[in-house]
């Protein structure tokens, strides 16, 4: 006896054999086996007590019948049964060796402990005979079913049970009948003899007779119910973790928390949020009254008839009401009707009273969704369907769902508040309208990407001297704020280079520096940024209806000419921008009056969806659909090249009908080097206005042509060009000359004789300026006809 084990440790005969083989142990057990005592054996080798040669045993474990030597020289043959412990650092490994001196014989069928097997068993047992009716249950089983035995013998379990599952565990114990062999089966069911559900595994097994004929069924059935619920909470929070979080789509992500909860662990999920203050974040503060928005709501019923509030809709709930106090009081707040927890609230909402009690809302419980320290709402589970109310258990799921789904929640708000920023930017540095012009009539469209959002994509109409008109369109690479905000400056610098009227050519080298410079800003410690973008410029003249072209690293448009077909322009490629020192190329075009021009960004063509090829085709078939308006041109292009959800990145589009000047709205003078003919030259010019019913203007034209004819004569080389160009809205005036020295304004002191002429010029037209020329500069003003008007 021992206290670990306070009974006669005699009926086991033990000897203890180190890895020697050496006996170290002896009890007294062994000494009643074989008749030696402790000192008669103890030190000795175990072999000597055999009669016979055993083999060697291996492993952890071994078993066996062997004959030993008794003491008195007779032979005992026994079973005996070894347990090998290794060596560890108390002490060498050694076998544990016994046999059991006692209850080797078959049991008395007196006997009260073979009797209690079955009836006082903690394992619920029910026997079934061979056509499957019961036959015997012990008490385990009659508590489950909640009937007595001497009732239900000779029934089905389908009977008993009177559920699906009873009848589909009876389908599984016909199979155990004819087959013979046992199965395991596991189900969730509440039966009659308690209240909620329980798991259970039924383990199902043949009963034999003495021949081995199968005369029944032998069911055990095994509560698992803890184990059982641990795994499917343990499975809901790895299915949260897959389904919450899918889109950085607020929306989106306070569905999928709500379709999760629903049915698994309530039969109602509402997913109310609170507004966002100015800065950006909600409120820190709860004092009820609280406005809360619905951003989602699921339910087992369809069309969720327990939502009293529709998504979108705000709604002030009161102290009393399960969201405000889970709110103010900053956790989980379990409430059931039966318990008067929500009888506050409901006496304020007559209506909400009435749907609680027409759907039978029995238990809510509400969640605060919090993450990274911010309170951003609430989520509400509730049921009505399942009769158990809400336990801690489900209290610490739905906490641990509802804080994984609020961090998608935040980082899906974080990341709308930064797509609005970005796209408010993008549509802040974009064109709000197209300018009207005489050269070209324009429509444009931008689309920002579907996920990854607002990107450096830009589009422009800029209007230049003489009636022609810049069009350019660009991509930065990457997107949101930092892509937007670079967008801007190389906009502001294109708009900049095209008023000093630059070729096309030119004006991308001078793009290319700034890019390059750009890049070297956003680097640090002397590595470069990595600004790069692509772009494409062109400047079309309505005089002589010719186009120059230049690109860099940007897709070339489509020109579909009046009763043609649409078809690639075949420009010079161009690097892409911010490599530096590399050259543009320019090419030009003639255009027909009404030819359209296609300008766009790569996010048109390249999708997953195609390959550039049929995105081009699928361009032009757009485009060579005549319409009178551009726009709906524009819509036709994304409809047919975009995919439902969206483009992978985002869209700049930017469509050009070119119009013509006719030559009776232009008349052109050349004229020699001297001064004493401008006064001819103007009445001429008084004349031309004549004609073209432009006589409120003269008086201003005489002025603007004396000035610039007399200060080319002066100051510049030969030969020497005036041209007048009108329009309904426009006169413009020009003077030419081979002198590549740019005017500028200068003040004149009081008693200089010169220097007035073209502060006069600048105060008498609309605007005026220079562009050079290949064979020199031209200088130009603008006089508004509505203003001589």
């Amino acid at each position: 006896m021992s206290p670990e084990y306070p009974f006669d440790e005699a009926a086991t005969a033990r000897a203890v054999v180190d890895d020697a083989g050496t006996l170290v142990g002896w009890n007294e057990g062994a000494r009643t086996l074989l008749g030696w005592s402790r000192a008669d054996v103890v030190g000795r080798p175990a072999a000597a007590l055999l009669t016979d040669r055993t083999p060697v045993p291996t492993g952890p474990r071994w078993d066996g019948t062997v004959t030993l030597r008794h003491r008195d020289g007779r032979p005992v043959r026994v079973w005996l049964l070894a347990h090998h412990s290794p060596a560890r650092e108390d002490g060498p490994g050694h076998w544990l060796v016994l046999t059991p001196l006692a209850g080797a014989g078959p049991g008395s069928p007196d006997d009260p402990l073979a009797a209690a097997a079955l009836v006082q068993s903690p394992c619920a047992v029910a026997v079934y005979d061979e056509r499957l009716r019961l036959r015997r249950i012990n008490e385990a089983m009659g508590e489950v079913i909640g009937l007595p035995e001497e009732r239900i013998r000779g029934l089905r379990l389908s009977e008993i049970g009177g559920r699906p599952q009873s009848a589909e565990l009876e389908q599984h114990m016909l199979r155990v009948l004819t087959s013979g062999r046992a199965q395991d089966v596991q189900t969730y069911t509440r039966t009659d003899g308690e209240a909620p559900a329980h798991a259970w595994l039924a383990r199902m097994a043949p009963v034999t007779d003495a021949d081995g004929r199968v005369r029944g069924v032998c069911l055990a059935a095994h509560d698992f119910t803890d184990n059982y619920l641990a795994r499917e909470r343990l499975q809901l929070v790895n299915e949260a973790s897959v389904r919450i979080g899918s889109t950085l789509d607020v929306t989106r992500t306070a569905q999928e928390l709500a379709e999760v909860c629903v049915p698994a662990l309530a039969d109602f999920v509402s997913v109310d949020l609170l507004d966002p203050r100015d800065g950006g974040d909600p409120p820190s503060s709860f004092e009820p009254p609280l406005s809360l928005r619905r951003a989602a709501h699921h339910s087992v019923n369809p069309h969720c008839p327990e939502a009293v509030t529709k998504p979108g809709e705000a709604q002030d709930y009161p102290a009393g009401s399960p969201q405000a106090d889970s709110l103010a009081a900053g956790h989980t707040i379990v409430g059931t009707v039966a318990g008067g927890g929500l009888d506050a609230w409901l006496a304020r909402d007559p209506a909400r009273a009435a749907r609680v009690r027409e759907i039978g809302i029995h238990s809510t419980m509400s969640v605060p969704i919090q993450a990274r320290g911010v309170t951003l709402g609430v989520a509400v589970l509730t049921r009505f369907r399942r009769p158990d109310p809400f336990s801690p258990d489900d209290v610490l799921l739905a906490e641990e769902i509802t804080a994984r789904a609020a961090v998608c929640v935040d980082n899906a708000r974080r990341f709308s508040r930064e797509r609005d920023t970005a796209l408010a930017l993008q549509r802040s540095l974009l064109p709000r309208t197209l300018p009207r012009t005489a050269a070209v009539h324009a429509a444009s469209r931008y689309l920002p990407a579907a996920r990854a959002g607002v990107g450096g994509d830009w589009f422009d109409v800029i209007p230049l001297s003489g009636m022609r008109v810049a069009m350019v369109v660009g991509d930065v690479v990457g997107h949101g704020v930092q892509a937007s905000a670079t967008m801007g400056r190389l906009r502001t610098a294109v708009r900049t280079l095209a008023d000093i009227d630059l070729a096309p050519d030119e004006l991308l080298t001078h793009l290319d520096d700034l890019v390059v410079r750009l890049s070297e800003e956003a680097g640090g410690e002397g590595n470069p940024g990595e600004v790069g973008a692509t772009c494409l410029y062109a400047v079309y003249d309505p005089v002589s209806r010719r186009c120059t072209l230049a690109r860099a690293g940007h897709p070339p448009p489509v020109l579909l000419r009046p009763g043609g077909a649409p078809r690639r322009v075949e420009l010079p490629a161009g690097p892409p921008l911010g490599l530096g020192g590399l050259p543009f190329e320019s090419a030009e075009l003639e255009l027909s009056e009404g030819s359209v021009l296609a300008f766009y960004t790569d996010g048109l063509i390249e999708s997953r969806e195609r390959d550039v090829d049929e995105a081009h085709r699928l361009l032009s078939r757009a485009l060579a659909a005549y319409s009178d308006s551009l726009d709906e041109i524009c819509d036709r292009i994304l409809h047919a090249l975009l995919p439902a959800g969206g483009a992978d990145d985002d869209v700049a589009l930017l469509l050009a009908r070119t119009r013509g000047l006719p030559a009776s709205q232009v008349a052109t003078w050349h004229i020699p080097a001297d001064p004493s003919l401008v006064a001819p030259i103007r009445k001429q010019v008084v004349q031309q206005l004549a004609e073209w019913e432009l006589s409120d203007a003269s008086f201003t034209t005489e002025l603007v042509v004396s000035e610039l004819v007399t200060n080319a004569i002066r100051y510049g080389s030969h030969p020497i060009r005036l041209r007048l160009i009108h329009d309904a809205t426009t006169l413009i005036c020009e003077v030419s000359d081979n002198s590549h020295t740019a005017p500028h304004l200068r003040r004149a002191k009081t008693w200089d004789e010169g220097g007035r002429g073209l502060l006069l010029v600048a105060q008498l037209t609309q605007r005026w300026g220079s562009r050079h020329t290949p064979e020199g500069k031209t200088i130009w003003a603008e006089l508004s006809l509505f203003d001589e008007a």
